[in-house]
């Protein structure tokens, strides 16, 4: 077979690879832990010598390989900014070395605030 028909057939495959790469190392949920709200986090590491950081802060995660860790929402509103939207996730090997990271979105309007509101009016147009 002519290599430029190999090419041609072996290239969706290198775009397929490509594209399951791309997702991000974590994801975010939020659940009931006790009495109070939590946010869940999950994702892979290489290695489960590796550490799991959130924000700059080194966190112990649950499990091997497949990691998760609940985070109180308390917590992570310390962690974060204000209104903010994302969190920072990174697995750090032993040494020290960021293996991967990437910024993680959190649930909408998590970590806003109640507003509680006076009064609401309504017209009718």
């Amino acid at each position: 077979m002519p290599s430029v028909a190999r090419l041609a057939l072996a290239a969706p495959l290198l775009v397929w690879g490509a594209a399951a790469s791309a997702r991000p190392i974590a994801t975010t949920q939020i659940v009931s832990c006790g009495d109070r709200d939590c946010l869940l986090v999950r994702g892979h590491r290489a290695s489960t010598t590796s550490r799991i950081r959130i924000n700059d802060r080194s966190i112990a995660p649950d499990g091997g390989r497949a990691w998760s860790v609940q985070v109180p929402v308390s917590t992570l509103r310390s962690w974060s900014a204000p209104f903010a939207r994302s969190i920072h996730v990174a697995v750090v090997d032993p040494a020290g070395t960021v293996e991967d990271s990437s910024t993680v979105r959190l649930p909408i309007g998590m970590l806003g605030h109640d507003v509680e509101l006076a009064s609401l009016v309504v017209r009718a147009r």
